[in-house]
């Protein structure tokens, strides 16, 4: 355990249980970092508890200089099954725990095996070891220190179920925060679930919902699935960008299109790929020109499409940066590519790149499936463009228009009301459900 006395003069203090937490890397770290740095504004003391050895697939050392003085965090044990699980498959574990499944038509035996034990043994999720201790541990630090408010994150989810013990012992205001869905998360049918294993998962999910207080999500289709299973007052709290002191560097020379962050199996778009190749065979400024950037963990399914269309020798693959240098590397970026699944499930998710995207005031080509909500946030901003997955040449048409700006230096953007997706704004609204006592 690690604690630091906390020198906030803040009355009410809230307990936040989250899994990733500095040196992780990564998005998910991100939001209760931030949540915890602003929530002393707002007359809240914050206080983290998180595992003492997790097993992160991302680090970034560069995140523990942002931590907030005097913020107490607590940290316990946590036994966790991926370091027994290397024994067999060093590499899947590792892209497994990161979220990097392969198709599986390339899913190897020990993959397939690894992902039927991780969906059918270990519901929620691979740290359900950890809720017995810490119920055990936070039962009498809450107690001790007059909690007010207890804040589970999820994923993992099986944080959820360590407020949903506590609260069964203890009295406090419980709020679950779900940064991606559960039982309709868009890998779950990856995991090769018994009908059993999905019951459980929908029974569990459904009881945290109609038990928390209170219920936060960072989107809006997720509202609108969940407020189907609750009835709950549910708060939509995307994710947002901070105001951060950014090394400047020059802009990139070449017409640069850049990914920042993991680029996932299943969100390989091949069509993209394909218009970028007819693009480079039809028009040889745009070849002489262009270059693909990627910046963070990247699956080997894109690295070979991208060698199949023709695209591996315009392509930089930087490998993961930390966090200060990817936003580095936004800023210099002439466009940046955002991509998510094409898939009903994924319509609910708002990748926390958008935001920090929108911050580094360059163009945004964003592909996705119809009705995503992170469409509808770059439409209202004015930040960027968007396309379908069936919409080739509506592709090629959106990197030519921006290409023909690049010629002619006038590549920008003029985004609107950004403000109200600044991290400060989006805390000033959590403590608002934080200090509601209607609920």
């Amino acid at each position: 355990m690690k604690e630091k006395s906390s020198t906030s003069t803040a009355v009410k203090k809230v307990l936040i249980i989250t899994y990733y937490w500095p040196p992780a890397g990564g998005p998910g770290v991100q939001r209760w970092l931030k949540f915890a740095k602003y929530l002393p504004d707002f007359g809240i003391t914050p206080i983290i508890y998180t595992p003492e050895n997790p097993t992160y697939p991302l680090l970034d050392a560069s995140l523990e200089s942002e931590v907030p003085d005097g913020l107490v965090v607590l940290k316990t044990k946590i036994k966790e099954p991926y370091g027994l699980a290397r024994l067999f498959s060093k590499g899947g574990t590792k892209n497994l725990s990161s979220g990097i499944i392969p198709h599986q038509p390339k899913q190897t035996w020990i993959e397939k095996s690894l992902l039927w034990v991780r969906g059918n043994f270990f519901i929620p999720d691979a740290r359900k070891a950890w809720i017995k201790p810490s119920v055990a541990f936070l039962e009498h630090y809450i107690a001790e220190n007059n909690i007010d408010c207890v804040i589970t994150t999820g994923p993992p989810h099986s944080l959820h179920l360590i407020g949903l013990e506590l609260r069964k012992k203890l009295n406090f205001k419980w709020i679950a925060d779900f940064r991606d869905p559960w039982t309709t998360i868009g890998y779950h049918k990856e995991l090769k679930l018994s009908e059993s294993a999905a019951n459980k998962h929908r029974r569990l999910e459904l009881e945290v919902l109609q038990k928390a207080d209170a219920i936060t999500v960072t989107s809006f289709s997720t509202k609108e699935e969940f407020k189907a299973k609750t009835a709950k007052p549910i708060s939509v709290l995307t994710n947002g960008y901070d105001v951060e002191k950014v090394v400047k560097k020059p802009m990139d020379e070449a017409f640069t299109l850049a990914h920042i962050g993991s680029f996932l199996s299943h969100r390989n778009p091949r069509v993209l790929w394909k218009a970028l190749n007819e693009l480079r065979r039809d028009n040889p400024e745009f070849k002489a020109a262009f270059q693909f950037k990627l910046i963070g963990k990247v699956s080997q399914d894109i690295l070979d499409a991208l060698k199949e269309f023709k695209l591996d020798d315009c392509t930089v693959n930087m490998g993961y940066l930390s966090h200060a240098e990817a936003l580095v590397e936004q800023r210099a970026s002439q466009v940046l590519l955002l991509v998510e699944i094409d898939s009903i499930e994924t319509k609910a998710i708002i990748p926390g790149k958008l935001f920090e995207y929108m911050a580094a005031e360059r163009p945004i080509l964003a592909l996705g499936p119809e009705g995503a909500d992170f469409f509808r946030i770059i439409t209202e901003t004015n930040t960027g463009t968007i396309a379908l997955y069936d919409e080739k040449d509506r592709m090629k048409e959106l990197l030519l228009a921006y290409f023909t700006q690049y010629q002619n230096n006038a590549l920008k953007v003029y985004g609107m009301g950004l403000q109200y997706y600044s991290r400060k704004k989006i805390t000033e609204q959590l403590a608002k459900i934080i200090n509601d006592k209607s609920v």
